[in-house]
């Protein structure tokens, strides 16, 4: 079995027309969610909060700088992610679809490096 990291990616603005298409997404992914443990390819999931509320640390040397901001200077940022245990890339990639399907957004697949 393989871990893969599914990660959704989007922008800090709302990717939903309005709050009803917003909460249909959050029951998609429940749904999702649900059936993911029911496979057993679930390991953990979880949604972020905006990319603004992120702090990024460095230490070299001892010395630890600690700054406010996401470390990326992009437009888009990952809001959210699953990690899945499957017995390869074709079924990791099934999962990404109809995950990208629940919540409504583009889903990127790694996988984890081997132990």
């Amino acid at each position: 079995m393989t871990q893969y990291l599914l990660s959704v990616h989007g922008s800090d603005e709302s990717p939903y027309a309005s709050a009803e298409e917003m909460q249909r997404a959050f029951a998609q992914v429940d749904q999702f969610n649900k059936e993911l443990q029911a496979s057993g390819a679930w390991v953990f999931a979880g949604g972020l909060h905006p990319a603004s509320t992120a702090t990024v640390v460095r230490s070299t040397d001892g010395k630890v700088v600690t700054t406010d901001g996401p470390y990326l200077e992009t437009k888009e940022h990952i809001g959210g992610f699953w990690v899945i245990d499957v017995e390869n890339l074709d079924q990791a990639l099934a999962l990404a679809a109809k995950g990208s399907e629940a919540c409504m957004g583009a889903v990127e697949v790694r996988p984890f490096q081997d132990n």
